[in-house]
């Protein structure tokens, strides 16, 4: 008699049905796998043989084959040690035949037969929703988290032999009923702590309004991390579908540690030691890198020149495309990382040039050095260039009560809601931030006044045909902020003022003299007039 049941394996971040067939073969007792199972699936025999002794039930006593099907993808985790235990007591007798038809099993075996949790119980729920299967078992711990999935009976184990008395109907055992609860915001008050630095405020409620990119420079102890994490905290929530991607990545990625689904927009901040491969993603199987693990929310680079310059560079395709591409030998996968992108800087080395407070220690061959370690191409994939003042003493002592965070978080969420319901461009609406060129022609077109002055001040500036568009996308979001329905000559010019960098883009001389001197480098809207 052959033995039949459906485990979950991942691609990505996306659960893939494999069905575990167990069939008996002539010769001596053992087991063969077939269907490119991974070490620490041939490993799982061990394990299972050892979970079903401890249950009380019978290892079979004859040679049998074991096959993941599809046979030509390979299979990894620990996962299917659940559903290879199904399948052997089917196929002996000791679990009613067709009892696991339309059931989908995940779940890793300890050796005394308890199950363990395994990663992406979520993606293996969305899974089993997707193929019309009935019923998703998992361990215990994970239950929760997949029980968030709408229209599907998820039990949770505990021990094997809970599995095989539900099956036979003696002790049934309830369904996780889905849990959500709990503020998608941080108790922290964000903007509430931020002392002076008004252009960087504005800057970052329009970089999380739109889903823009933001850099910010300037010397040590100014308020860069602090409004980094501030915007985190500023971004509208999350609808259902950015939480079950959110949820997903977070599952296989092991950094779980709460059921239901995730409330919180990621804000991740990788030390400046982090590779390509941390930063991107990598290994064998491929597993997300920072980029992935920040989707739908913040990537915050502090000290970004001192990151890698492979590094770096490998953040220019995510940040185009919105999703990364591993490719390894026989396989691709895709990772999303659709992210909101927060550099960090110094002026210098030193951390001082520009401060009237304190004096710069480096030449102007230590500044030029310094500021080319970011690229041209990564300067054009940032949409918001910000330098930041030092905040005298008396401005930290003093009582003034900035405008509250609740009051700027309202104003991002009304924009951001705005744009989902108006953008919306094959089926999949999205923000200001990720528009192409067609969204933009047909959401940010432009007056013939507006035209005039943008291409006035790009042959100024000295703008690339990528910086143009992102000015225009700047713009879109700032009309939106204010609640304008096309963009206006005023929203053009304070989108460019945002475009500080381009300004010195003549020389790597001229960059590093402008800083190296003080000179403020940020535009005025006037200027800009």
């Amino acid at each position: 008699m052959a033995g039949r049941a459906t485990g979950v394996g991942l691609e990505g971040i996306t659960g893939v049905l494999v069905e575990v067939q167990v069939e008996r073969a002539d010769g001596l007792p053992g087991l063969d796998m077939t269907g490119l199972p991974a070490t620490s699936i041939r490993e799982a025999k061990h394990r299972v043989r050892a979970a079903i002794g401890a249950a009380g039930y019978l290892w079979p006593r004859e040679r049998v084959v074991v096959n993941f099907a599809p046979a030509d993808v390979p299979k990894t985790g620990t996962g299917y040690d659940l559903p290879l235990a199904a399948a052997l007591l089917e196929q002996g007798g000791q679990i009613p035949k067709g009892a696991l038809q339309d059931a989908v099993l995940c779940g890793e075996l300890g050796l005394e037969g308890g199950v363990q949790p395994s990663r992406g119980a979520i993606s293996a729920a969305l899974a089993a929703q997707r193929a019309g299967k009935r019923r998703l078992f998992v361990a215990s711990e994970s239950s929760v988290e997949a029980a968030a999935v709408p229209g599907l009976q998820v039990i949770g184990l505990s021990h094997l032999v809970e599995l095989v008395e539900h099956l036979h109907g003696r002790h049934p055992l309830p369904c996780q009923e889905p849990r959500d609860g709990g503020s998608s915001r941080s108790p922290d008050k964000g903007l509430g702590w931020v002392r002076g630095q008004p252009l960087a405020r504005r800057a970052i409620e329009i970089a999380a309004a739109g889903g823009h990119n933001l850099l910010m420079f300037g010397p040590p102890g100014c308020g860069k991390t602090l409004l980094a994490r501030a915007m985190a905290d500023l971004l509208p929530p999350m609808s259902l579908e950015e939480r079950l991607e959110v949820t997903c990545i977070q599952s296989i990625s092991g950094l779980r540690s709460e059921g239901g689904l995730a409330l919180r927009r990621p804000f991740r901040a990788p030390h400046a030691s982090a590779s390509n491969a941390a930063l991107v993603g990598g290994g064998n199987p491929p597993c997300p890198g920072e980029v992935t693990l920040a989707h739908h929310g913040v990537l915050f680079l502090d000290e970004t020149p001192e990151f890698s310059r492979a590094a770096l560079e490998a953040l220019r395709a995510p940040l185009e495309d919105r999703h990364v591409m591993i490719s390894r030998s026989g396989r691709r996968v895709r990772f999303p990382a659709s992210f909101s992108l927060v550099c960090a800087m110094n002026p210098c080395p030193c951390g001082y040039a520009g401060d009237p407070s304190k004096d710069c220690r480096c030449t102007s061959l230590q500044i030029e050095r310094y500021v080319r370690r970011l690229s041209g191409p990564l300067m054009d994939r940032i949409d918001l260039h910000v330098r930041l003042d030092p905040v005298n003493p008396e401005r930290l002592l003093s009582n003034e009560q900035p405008e509250d965070t609740e009051v700027a978080y309202e104003r991002v969420a009304r924009t951001r809601a705005l744009q989902m319901a108006r953008n919306e461009l094959g089926g999949r609406a999205r923000p200001n931030a990720s528009l192409d060129l067609a969204g933009l022609q047909r959401w940010a077109p432009l007056d013939a006044e507006s035209r005039r002055f943008l291409i006035h001040a790009s042959r100024r500036i000295g703008m690339s045909a990528r910086a143009f568009h992102r000015v225009i996308r700047v713009a879109r979001t700032v009309a939106d902020l204010a609640g304008a329905i096309d963009i206006g000559r005023a929203h053009l010019a304070e989108a460019i003022t945002y475009r500080a960098l381009d300004r010195m883009s003549e020389s790597a001389h001229a960059r590093s003299s402008e800083w190296g001197s003080g000179r403020n480098l940020q535009m005025t809207s006037t200027e800009a007039l």
